[in-house]
């Protein structure tokens, strides 16, 4: 009969694990909604053990905790991530975690893995027994079951072999909860990020932006504050650009010193920052900070990038239900990720309004006539001066081409606009019809541009009419100075001739003055003969009689011409010509006023005692001649513009003069077949060159 109790004992032990484990097993099968099922096995497990407090911890592939149920008594307590990290860094948790072992603690006062419950009070922190269990499928661990006792002592390998037994039926059960689990808040994290997408894109105002930034935000944590701070790229400070909620925290509108310093840390990290407490935080409290309602907050804050670099922060303070978790900071990450792009667009449509709006300024205020066409030369707008000059109004000249309102210079823009095609801006003269009836003169510019992303023609019509009456006017006095200095002049050179066959030849003062008077007048005749064919040559007359010369001739009488100008200025010529030049065929007097024109130049704009060199060479059918000089140098910007008619130099103390030297340079040599140009920079000099064509009977 002693026998038999035992046997009855150990058969109803065995009956109640089995049924413990079957209600497990249907727990298990029947749940997959992870917070209920952990409470359901916890209590199962207590009950059928004896046990007065339990857990159980859900870790992650990198085992970190990401949810528990935790029961004491008849109390579920909810938990924090902060006090089961501590647990899985310190406590028994953790120890089990690391070894992958069951662990038996028969006295909790005398094992330092122990832990004291943080909802246990001080007096009740006598001494239990406990046991811990890893859960565990395919070796991955997936959690941690931990049940205490009471009473020192009271856990059994039994007890161990049962809560193995638990385990090994809960681990695949708890990962699929766990999975279905994650699955469920990636789906919610997603769905917040698309409402959140769709609320943040909808405007490219930058204010209607920022805001729909912190809706989305709030909408998606449900937080007491949100506030947007952006990154003055030049000076690196923060500048708060909105907020939504409790405004009344921010004085005068800027962050408190503690949320900028948080923010700074965020930027310079570039990682998102969970903060449950920041009053525990003293990496970020300063003893200067007195705002303890906002020191003891909890904050979550994100780093905004855009193009690979972080441009501010997204913070949001205080959440309303519960507390800040990572798939908070992944929401968080994912409206700021968002933000970037939402907020750089913004920016960027904000510019492009600017300077739309600086161009149409521009546009019609200039004080220009300007129009612009498409491609077919229809007038798609017209400025206000341009309907001024044309006397017509805006809605009637962009009925037109613009071929009407002026002649196009059909040769020099091509067939179809197609020289525009290049890019460059085209220049010509042309005439404005207007209204009335009157020809305006004009200077066309025309190049292509883009608006609003489409090609188009933009036409400046500069008015010209003052310029005009102006060319006219020194065209004018050019034909006054030469037709009434030529009598004149011709009588002082015959007195002047007669002068020098009556003076004795010993009377050398006499003759040096004459010689001065020579030269002068020999001068002033070169300077009439240039503006009579200055106006033939303009007038696109044929040049005169043409004959065969020697190169050095023509260069020889032109350093002749100027030789005692070189001589006053203590200056020197140098000679580079090349032995056995062809001939050239060229209208001798023209010519040599060109070269004496180049030599006196350079003379006039070289310092006393320098050198000029003078030098011709033959290039393939054509002899190249140049003078180079040591003056101040021409910029590159004035190379093309010296040759135009009245056109000189600024600058300090030089020579005065009526820019017509080097415009009749240029038609002289055009005239002759040849080019001509200059080669120059500034300090370093000047070097004019020509080229002209050899005789027919040479080049044969």
């Amino acid at each position: 009969m002693k026998k038999t109790a035992p046997e009855i004992s150990e058969d109803n032990s065995t009956r109640s694990s089995l049924e413990l484990l079957y209600h497990i097993s249907r727990e298990l099968n029947s749940a997959l909604d992870l917070r209920a099922l952990l409470e359901r096995v916890l209590i199962l497990s207590m009950q059928n053990v004896g046990a007065i407090n339990g857990s159980i911890i859900v870790l992650d592939d990198n085992q970190v905790p990401v949810d528990s149920a935790i029961v004491a008594g008849d109390e579920i307590h909810n938990h924090t991530t902060k006090r089961l990290q501590e647990t899985l860094e310190k406590g028994l948790t953790g120890w089990v975690v690391r070894e992958r072992k069951v662990a038996l603690i028969e006295n909790t006062a005398q094992d330092p893995r122990w832990m004291p419950r943080q909802y246990e009070d001080e007096e009740k922190q006598y001494p239990k027994s406990a046991l811990s269990a890893p859960i565990l499928t395919r070796d991955r661990l997936v959690g941690v079951l931990t049940l205490v006792h009471p009473k020192p002592g009271f856990f059994t390998q039994e007890h161990v072999a049962l809560i193995q037994a638990i385990t090994d039926q809960a681990g695949i059960a708890v990962l699929n909860a766990r999975l279905y689990a994650e699955s469920l808040r990636h789906a919610e994290v997603m769905t917040s990020l698309a409402k959140s997408a769709s609320g943040i894109s909808a405007s490219l105002n930058l204010e209607d932006v920022f805001m729909g930034i912190l809706d989305q935000t709030n909408f998606a944590l449900h937080v007491a504050l949100v506030t947007l701070t952006l990154i003055d790229m030049q000076s690196g400070t923060q500048e708060l650009k909105a907020a939504q909620g409790s405004l009344d925290t921010l004085p005068a509108g800027s962050l408190p010193p503690i949320y900028r310093r948080i923010n700074q840390h965020v930027v310079e990290k570039d990682e998102g920052l969970i903060l449950p407490d920041v009053s525990q935080e003293a990496r970020f409290v300063s003893s200067a900070d007195s705002d303890k309602v906002l020191i003891s907050s909890a904050v979550l804050c994100a780093p905004i990038h855009y193009g690979g670099q972080v441009i501010g922060t997204l913070q949001a303070i205080n959440p309303k239900d519960g507390e800040f978790t990572e798939d908070s900071l992944l929401i968080l990450t994912g409206i700021a990720n968002l933000a970037g792009t939402a907020i750089r667009h913004a920016q960027l449509f904000e510019q492009l309004q600017a300077a739309h709006q600086r161009y149409q300024d521009l546009f019609e205020d200039s004080i220009d006539p300007i129009i612009i066409t498409n491609w077919n030369g229809e007038i798609v707008e017209a400025n206000r001066k341009a309907a001024l000059a044309s006397d017509y109004s805006k809605d009637n000249i962009r009925s037109f081409r613009i071929d009407q309102i002026h002649q196009v210079d059909q040769d020099l823009v091509g067939k179809d606009y197609r020289q525009l095609h290049a890019g460059k801006t085209l220049a010509y003269e042309s005439s404005l019809h207007t209204a009335s009836g009157h020809e305006v003169p004009i200077k066309v510019y025309v190049r292509e541009i883009m608006t609003e992303d489409e090609s188009r023609l933009q036409w400046i019509l500069r008015d010209i009419t003052e310029q005009k009456k102006l060319d006219t006017l020194r065209d004018d006095l050019t034909s006054m100075i030469y037709h009434d200095l030529r009598s004149p002049l011709a009588n002082v050179v015959s007195s002047l001739d007669l002068l020098e066959t009556m003076l004795p030849s010993e009377d050398t003062a006499m003759k040096s003055l004459l010689d001065i008077s020579l030269r002068s007048t020999e001068r002033i005749e070169r300077m009439t003969e240039s503006l009579l064919d200055l106006s033939i040559l303009e007038a696109g007359q044929p040049i005169g009689k043409r004959l065969d010369v020697r190169v050095y001739d023509l260069i020889y009488e032109a350093v002749e011409a100027i030789e005692s100008t070189i001589n006053n200025k203590n200056q020197l010529i140098r000679y580079k010509v090349s032995k056995y030049l062809p001939d050239v065929s060229v209208d001798q007097d023209m010519i040599r006023r060109v070269v004496t024109n180049l030599l006196e130049n350079a003379s006039k704009y070289s310092p006393p005692g320098s050198n000029i060199e003078v030098g011709a060479k033959q290039l393939e059918d054509q002899v190249q001649f140049w003078v180079q000089d040591h003056g101040q140098g021409i910029p590159a910007s004035e190379h093309e513009r010296i040759f135009n008619k009245f056109t000189r130099l600024k600058t300090e103390n030089g020579p005065k003069g009526l820019g017509l030297g080097l415009a009749y340079c240029r038609l002289a040599i055009q005239a002759h077949g040849g080019s001509i140009w200059v080669e120059s920079e500034l300090g370093t000099g000047s070097k004019f060159s020509f080229t002209l064509p050899i005789a027919k009977d040479e080049d044969k």
